[in-house]
């Protein structure tokens, strides 16, 4: 049977992803909170936060960012986590 979670990003009920995507208490939070659906849009978020702020994930700066956009991406904490104004995604390759 197929784990199912109210999800934060999906405003709806679907796929709870397997295991807590990130360390720690925030982890916790995703992962009762997030399916995989919602985890894979943050993804595509995520990619985009690396590349427009010249991020490294192996930098303790770079990461405390990046939680800080995982935590208003998710749960509309702090003022980061929403797609800057003017941001025009390039289409999707078929």
């Amino acid at each position: 049977m197929t784990n199912m979670v109210q999800c934060v990003v999906l405003k709806t009920e679907a796929e709870a992803l397997d295991t807590a995507p990130h360390p720690g208490e925030l982890g916790e939070r995703i992962l009762a909170n997030v399916s995989k659906q919602g985890w894979s849009q943050w993804l595509e978020r995520l990619s985009m936060i690396i590349n427009e702020n010249g991020l490294s994930t192996a930098d303790v700066a770079s990461i405390q960012l990046i939680e800080d956009h995982m935590k208003g991406f998710f749960f509309n904490e702090g003022s980061l986590g929403q797609v800057p104004s003017g941001f025009n995604a390039a289409p999707k390759k078929k």
